[in-house]
This record gives structure tokens, C-alpha cells and sequence, in this order.
């Protein structure tokens, strides 16, 4: 493992406003004009981060632990870029593969083999690569002869199996991971498990949501434990798991 930070948050913080600027459109705003002042006037501000300092070594794999709203997701979509912070400073480094909604881009009247080509050009790879790794990818997904099968046709578990196997065949140097190991039954999620274990020992740079804290506890370096916004604790994982269970329990 490398000591040159791949993420790097410095004094982060979003925000977003609960309510919105301007109901009912223009017009509304128009004919209404002093109440939709009043009503923006009104608004309240919501830090789903609040001012976040962290660093992730290369090679390392960081979990990030908290109850629902702490601002997990929230630090993962600033890692892979699809929000913008408030204030402060996000940096990354290398190819970031994010695992935060599997199967999105699939198209339902495609079929499996059809959306594996297509969301795997989506995530930055070309034609041939996909192309080159699509009987892999299908292998890993298990789903047998559905893969011919029109994705309308799919249970949800079957999208997030597919979806999980052409992301992990990206070779990304940064994987950000939000509660992915929850697909499928127990079998193919030890599948999954394996395959975060051999990204740890092929160096990539992993950053990890979840609530099992028993698999935070095997794939992580470092856990980091979020809640309202700031991080109550960061270090060794079993310190900071078995502090954040006692908070659990006397809750």
C-alpha cells in the first residue's frame, strides 16, 4: 500500500434545501410572487456533510459505517463525481468505478447480453473490451439462459447480479461500493466477497458502505463511522465497529 492519498476530502460539506425554491413552475411564481418569496425565504438548509476531513491510500480499503441519513451515500457520490460539495475540496485520483446503483443504464427491451455491451461503453470501456470479457461476465452473473432473455423479464436481484458482474470486471483503480454485497443469495454473495478480497490484493483502492458490520469487518484497513453529517470516529476497524455497536445498543 502506497502513502499517496487516491481520495482526498478537505473540509467538505453539502448541503441541500429541503424544500423546494419554487413551487407550481413560473407562472405560480408569477401570479404568487410575495408568498413564493416568503417560501424561499423559508427554506432550510440540510448538511448531509459537515465539514469532512479524510484521506484514502492507494491500495487501501476504507468502510464507512452509520445509521440511515448519516451522509454515507452522500461521500460516495462526491467520490465518484455525480454530486458537487457545497464547500471544500474533493480530490481523486485514477479510474473510479462506482457501484452505487447497479443496473442503471440497462435498458428493460434489451436483452442481458445486449445490456452488458451497453453499460459496460457506458462505464468507460470500449466495444472490444466488453466484447472481450462478456462470456466472463456472464459467467459470474449465474443467470443461465436469462442472459438471452429480455431484462422486463428480470427480478430485481437478477438486474443488481448483472449489473455487479460487469462492474467488477472493469479493473477500476478506485471502487466505490454501496451496500453491492447485498445481492443474491448467501452463496453468490460470498462470490462477491471474494472478488472485493482480490481487488484488496491487486491494490485497488476500495471505499466501502454497508450495514454487515461483519463484512466491514473482513474486507477493511480502515473503518470510518459517520453520523449527522460528521465522523465520530476513524481507525482500526474492530475499535470503531464494536464502538459504534455499543451506541447501537444503549439507542
Amino acid at each position: 500500500m502506497s502513502d499517496s492519498p487516491v481520495i482526498r476530502f478537505h473540509h467538505v460539506t453539502k448541503q441541500y434545501f429541503v424544500d423546494s425554491p419554487v413551487s407550481g413552475g413560473f407562472k405560480n411564481l408569477v401570479l404568487h410572487l410575495p408568498s413564493q418569496i416568503r417560501a424561499m425565504r423559508g427554506r432550510r438548509p440540510f448538511r448531509a456533510l459537515d465539514d469532512v476531513s479524510l484521506e484514502v491510500k492507494r491500495g487501501e480499503c476504507l468502510s464507512v459505517i452509520g445509521p440511515n441519513g448519516a451522509g454515507k451515500s452522500t461521500m460516495l457520490g462526491l467520490i465518484a463525481g455525480v454530486l458537487k460539495a457545497s464547500s471544500g475540496t474533493v480530490e481523486t485520483q485514477g479510474r473510479i468505478c462506482p457501484l452505487l446503483e447497479l443496473g442503471a443504464g440497462f435498458h428493460s427491451e434489451l436483452n442481458g447480453r445486449e445490456n452488458i455491451v451497453l453499460n459496460g461503453i457506458l462505464l468507460g470501456l470500449t466495444r472490444r473490451e466488453v466484447n472481450e470479457r462478456v462470456e466472463e461476465i456472464i459467467a459470474f452473473s449465474e443467470l443461465g439462459a436469462f442472459i438471452d432473455a429480455p431484462l422486463r423479464t428480470y427480478s430485481t436481484g437478477m438486474v443488481s447480479r448483472l449489473g455487479f458482474s460487469v462492474a467488477v470486471h472493469l479493473n477500476p483503480s478506485v471502487l466505490v461500493v454501496d451496500e453491492a454485497l447485498a445481492v443474491g443469495d448467501e452463496a453468490f454473495q460470498q462470490k462477491c466477497l471474494h472478488r472485493m478480497q482480490q481487488f484488496r490484493q491487486r491494490g485497488t483502492t476500495m471505499v466501502f458502505v454497508s450495514h454487515a458490520m461483519h463484512t466491514v469487518a473482513q474486507v477493511s484497513d480502515r473503518v470510518a463511522w459517520l453520523e449527522g453529517g460528521r465522523i465520530v470516529e476513524l481507525g482500526d476497524p474492530a475499535h470503531v465497529i464494536n464502538n459504534y455497536r455499543s451506541r447501537v445498543l444503549a439507542a
